[in-house]
């Protein structure tokens, strides 16, 4: 099953919003087939596993990190090609949750005279397919909040510079996780400020990724410039304003290929939840929040975060007017404070990454 699961993280970032699934298949004390999910339209892992093993996989044991689907999609049901190649055993890390699979697969391998076992890995394979699980289950794209800030927290100086906060092992950290999410998310004066390319520069091969999140930028009021660097860059840029911008400058946004989407709250700034909403109905499963501070307390105070990653570097930048990782109404006492679960730490050269999940209670 770990084999398996290492297997399935290969296929995060490339198959939403299918989730990441990877398969193993035993005969005899030997590996005969292995695979993971293909992008979309293609290959399950299931099928993979099977065609590599051949004529081989008869009376095998097929190890897989999701409950193998039952039903016609894009593909044929990876539970009848499992019975048409005379597979003995299935172990599945977890069931999937999608109602059009849910507990169906394990019911038809049963019958079948497949036995079945669930539960090894299955820890591991939820945080695998986090995204996954949200969004089958919610309809809403998997929230990650991220950001690099110093040892007092403090992501720029007083002047605005933030270039580089954390160390070059943290930001390649970061552009693995906008290799594995869909949509990059970002606030007007990150773009303003930074003039970031707010691309992928992992392939997980070294060099340029072949396939780009979308740039959702958050622009309340249209404030940002059309020859910022994020109309130049390969992918697509969405833009989220509230109802006070004026129309010619929609038209400029439009012209250097921006969609641009109207999503005012009652107090005329961009509805979060409603842009959220949006982005799931339009099969995104992940969004990865790489500020500024007022996006970020925005998201905070909506209980919109599901899952915080911050690159924390041993450096002090000091300032009262020193701008912080996250702004917003914030809470008023620290007992009310918004806490994390199932947090891990991690040292990336000189700098640590602590990551946790928010608190069910705190959303």
């Amino acid at each position: 099953m770990k084999q398996a699961l290492a297997l399935a993280r290969l296929a995060l970032g490339q198959v939403s919003p299918n989730p990441a699934v990877g398969a193993v298949m035993v005969k005899n004390d030997e590996v005969i087939g292995q695979g993971y999910t293909q992008p979309p339209g293609s290959w399950h892992a299931e099928v993979m596993a099977l065609k590599q093993a051949g004529e081989k996989a008869r009376g095998s044991v097929m190890y897989v990190t999701l409950e193998p689907c039952n039903h016609y999609g894009r593909t044929p049901p990876c539970t009848q090609a499992i019975i048409d190649a005379g597979i003995s055993e299935v172990h599945l890390a977890m069931l999937d949750p999608n109602p059009l699979v849910s507990g169906k697969g394990v019911e038809h391998l049963e019958r079948e005279g497949i036995k079945t076992y669930r539960g090894e890995g299955e820890v591991e394979a939820r945080e695998i397919n986090e995204a996954y699980l949200k969004f089958i289950t919610t309809g809403l794209p998997f929230v990650t909040a991220k950001f690099a800030l110093s040892l007092d927290g403090k992501i720029a100086t007083r002047s605005g510079d933030s270039q580089w906060i954390s160390g070059s092992e943290s930001r390649k950290c970061a552009h693995y996780l906008r290799y594995t999410s869909d949509a990059i998310m970002a606030g007007a004066n990150t773009v303003i400020t930074d003039n970031p390319r707010l691309t992928c520069r992992y392939n997980g091969k070294g060099g340029e990724a072949k396939k780009q999140p979308l740039r959702v930028i958050v622009d309340g009021r249209g404030r940002i410039p059309p020859t910022a660097r994020i109309f130049n860059e390969k992918g697509k840029v969405l833009l989220a304003l509230g109802n006070s911008v004026e129309d010619e400058k929609k038209k400029a946004f439009a012209r250097v290929g921006a969609e641009v989407l109207e999503l005012s709250s009652a107090q005329g700034d961009v509805d979060l939840a409603k842009l959220l909403k949006v982005l799931g109905e339009r099969r995104i499963t992940s969004v990865l929040v790489e500020g500024g501070g007022i996006l970020l307390g925005s998201l905070f105070d909506h209980g919109l975060v599901d899952k915080v990653v911050s690159f924390i570097a041993p450096i002090i930048i000091g300032g009262e007017e020193a701008r912080t990782a996250v702004a917003g109404k914030g809470i008023d006492k620290v007992m009310d404070a918004i806490k994390l679960e199932r947090v891990s730490l991690e040292k990336l050269g000189e700098d640590f990454m602590i990551s946790g999940y928010v608190t069910a209670g705190e959303k």
